[in-house]
């Protein structure tokens, strides 16, 4: 009877420890939103759009690069990890150098789920004077 009792409790433990292996805990961004409109912003005065989120997964949240989609794009994100149910931001600035319309991504690459996340903003380049694209 003790022998039929402790083969049991064993199997027991083992199956639990078969589950608890297989369980993958994950970060996971939850983005308050993934886009941004400038309108219209002032030619040669950088603007920076601001994109938070929460790690909603049940691991840190590392990102390990987040880059634009040109030159003209300064991104700055977490270097730290972000752990479960805490906040960060990713901050995108635009030279602002060129007129006219213009639309920009950053790609941020993490542990997150999913793995890579492309962030989008736009606006137009006004002239400081007129108002006007000069298009």
């Amino acid at each position: 009877m003790k022998r039929t009792i402790l083969f049991s409790f064993g199997l027991m433990l083992m199956a639990a420890t078969l589950v608890l292996a297989n369980t993958n805990f994950m970060a996971a961004f939850g983005w308050t939103s993934t886009s941004h409109d400038f309108g219209k912003i002032a030619q040669n005065k950088p603007v920076t759009a601001v994109f938070k989120f929460t790690n909603k997964g049940e691991a840190p949240l590392i990102i390990s690069n987040a880059r634009g989609s040109c030159g003209c794009t300064g991104v700055d994100y977490p270097k730290d990890p972000v752990m479960p149910g805490k906040t960060g931001e990713v901050k995108a600035t635009y030279n602002a150098a060129a007129m006219g319309a213009f639309s920009k991504t950053v790609t941020v690459e993490s542990n997150a789920e999913g793995g890579m996340v492309t962030l989008m903003f736009k606006g137009e380049v006004v002239n400081n004077a007129t108002g006007t694209s000069g298009n």
